[in-house]
Formats: structure tokens, sequence, C-alpha cells
């Protein structure tokens, strides 16, 4: 049994489990996480077996299956509440095409998401319906009231992602979500950069896609899709196919009839090796327990504040001592150039995430995970302060 504790204070088990840290610093999960050597193995196995034998052998399907039971415990859902898709925009998508639109519905969204969540939404506005922008104070900044300002009798849908891509601000998802079922209100959440970090269930969410290749520590397109089971026969499948559709030895069928559970929105063949890699993802954040995770995050997060404040530089989003804090610490400089400090830190073997805003300024944004340690934060603080 792997803690965090015997992780962090051992350099070899820590190098054993994550080999990027013999000769690097990754500070990119929040773009695309490299994968545990656990991760790795799992998935070169799989296809080692798969060059002896069919792709679909007994164990794989087990091992599949078991996938859908962790997924789900992970969020708190039902294992039949599960389909295993990726990457997250399919299943925001599959919300957005699947379920009952009439002109005149309201969706209430942000603008200011990462386009996975923004496009699906505004693409309703040929069917007639209405979307209706958030405008938070600060980026990314989506409270409970600035949503139920929002809401009118004709909302149908509110679509939020769990914690914003810049800025790193965590959403109250229990908060909004059990208002929005008080009012008969769908919500569907883009969790996926929540989702392995810190605490995301789903007790009063309707729709959650996420795909593994951020905190969950995932090969990319390998994905969770939750469907509330009470919601299941009104989100119809947009995506069709002899897996979702019953199809008695693989017969079309003159009437389609779904399968029953999260397998109603899986329609071909399932991307296995994808599959078995997020589930060995999920496996180690179950191992090391994610109360564990989330606080270690947060002490990296204050690291990182502590070594660049001194330096001028400002930061987007929440404090490390917020509840809205999450692994995302994002600034800006109102002299240095970002882009040549991210190019000698890349130089230095450390991996940070150039981006952008609106207006096109750059953005520094640093997502490092639990294996990181403050050493390595502060380390950055340091070749950061050397470059002229």
């Amino acid at each position: 049994m792997l803690t965090l504790d015997a992780l962090l204070s051992d350099e070899s088990l820590r190098q054993q489990e994550f080999p990027v840290i013999k000769d690097s610093l990754f500070l990119a999960h929040a773009g695309v996480t490299i994968l545990p050597r656990r991760v790795a193995r799992t998935m070169q196995d799989y296809l080692e077996q798969c060059s002896l034998r069919m792709q679909e052998y007994p164990e794989a399907w087990r091992a599949v299956n078991e996938a859908r039971v962790v997924a789900a415990e992970l969020i708190g859902a039902k294992a039949s509440e599960i389909a295993l898709i990726g990457p997250t925009s399919v299943g925001l998508s599959l919300v957005a095409n699947g379920l009952p639109w009439q002109a005149g519905d309201e969706v209430v969204s942000y603008l200011g998401d990462y386009p996975a969540n923004v496009y699906p939404w505004s693409d309703l506005e040929r069917h007639g319906v209405v979307l209706k922008r958030l405008q938070p104070a600060s980026l990314g900044e989506i409270t409970p009231e600035l949503v139920e300002a929002a809401l009118t009798p004709k909302t149908k849908l509110v679509a939020l992602a769990s914690c914003h891509f810049q800025s790193g601000y965590r959403i109250e998802i229990d908060r909004i979500g059990r208002m929005l079922r008080e009012r008969g209100v769908l919500f569907c959440l883009d969790a996926i950069q929540t989702a392995g970090a810190f605490e995301t269930r789903v007790d009063h969410v309707d729709f959650l896609s996420a795909d593994s290749h951020k905190w969950m520590l995932g090969p990319m397109s390998a994905g969770i899709f939750y469907v509330r089971e009470e919601l299941q026969d009104m989100l119809r499948p947009s995506l069709l196919g002899s897996w979702n559709v019953r199809s008695p030895n693989f017969i079309a069928q003159e009437e389609i009839a779904f399968e029953r559970g999260g397998r109603r929105y899986e329609p071909g063949a399932l991307n296995f090796s994808g599959i078995l890699g997020m589930k060995a993802g999920i496996d180690l954040i179950q191992e090391i327990g994610l109360p564990a995770i989330s606080a270690q995050l947060v002490k990296l997060k204050a690291r990182l504040h502590a070594g660049l404040t001194p330096q001028g530089f400002t930061f987007l989003g929440p404090d490390p001592q917020s509840i809205h804090a999450s692994a995302i610490t994002t600034v800006q400089h109102a002299t240095r150039s970002l882009e040549d400090i991210a190019k000698h830190l890349n130089e230095q073997g450390i991996t940070p995430s150039l981006r952008h805003n609106r207006a096109g300024q750059p953005l520094l944004r640093f997502s490092p995970h639990f294996y990181n340690t403050e050493a390595e934060m502060n380390r950055v603080a340091k070749v950061i302060e050397t470059v002229v």
C-alpha cells in the first residue's frame, strides 16, 4: 500500500513510480499529464498480450468492467451510471445533442471556460435555445449567487467547469448542485480539472464528463461520462452503433432499443488500452488517498506563491488558503517576459504551460501533482530569478 509520506520520503521509490523526475520537472498536469510507470506498464502489458491473442481477451474485459467501478467510486456514482468514453468534449456533446430541447429553453454557461465546455452549448442556438452567459467578477469565479441570479423559469440546464483552466478557481459543486436540483434545473459538469485532484462528487450533479489525461494520471482519449440513472431515458444517445443498441448476435434489428446503464452511450468498440491505463491511474489515486493528494497540492501552491511573490509576479485566481484554491497556479508579470521565462525553464528541464488570455496577453501556468515536492517548487522560483 503506497502512501504519500512513503513516496515523498524515498527518492528511489518516487523515481520508480514517476520516472520523469529523474531528468526533468514536469509542471503541466493541467494540460496533458505524464504517465506514472504503473500506468504505462499496464498499457504495455495489455498491448503485449494483444500480440498473442485477441484484443478483447477475458482478463481485459474484466479489467474494463472494474474500471467502470473504480471510476464510479472516484466521483460517488453507481457503476451503471458510467460510460467509458473520451475525450471530455464527447460527453458534453452527448448531453447537448441528446436532451429534448424546445425553442426558448435556456442554458446558463460561461464563455470564459475551456472551449470544450463552450461550443457544445453555443451550437444549441441553431435549435432556438437561448444562451445566458455568466459574467463573473474575476476570471472563472463562478459563485452560487452568480448562477442563481441567472436562472429564470425557462432555464433547462446549467453547464459549468468544476475548476477554471487558467485561474484555477474551483466552484462549489455541491452548493450549486443543491440549488439547481431544488429548482428542477439540470446540472452538467466538466470535471477534467478536478477529478483525481480534489473531491468531485455527483450527489447533486446530473451529467459529468472528464478525460483521464490530466489529474487522473491516465492516457489521452480515455475518460468517464456520468449520467444520473433517473435521466438515462431522457438523455437519448446521439452516437449509435452495435454496442449501445441491442443487436443480438450482431444482427441489426428493425427497432432501436438501447442497452441499459452507461453502455447506452458507448456506440462501438472500447478503447481497451486507454481504459486500462485510466484504471491504473485511478487505482493509484485511490491508493494514495484523495484527501492527502488535495492537501499536498495546496502545499505546493502555497510554496509557489511564497517563491514568486517577492519577484513581482501577480496571481490569477484564489490564494492557497481559499476553499476555491486548486492545483493550478497561473502568474503574470508587469515587466518581465513570460515567453523568455518559459523558454529558460524548458532549457533547465522544467515544464510549465505558456497560455494566453482573451486579450492575447501571456500567462505562465504551473500545475504540479502530488508526487512533486516543495523543494522542487523552490527550485522553480530560483531558476526564474536567474532569467535576465
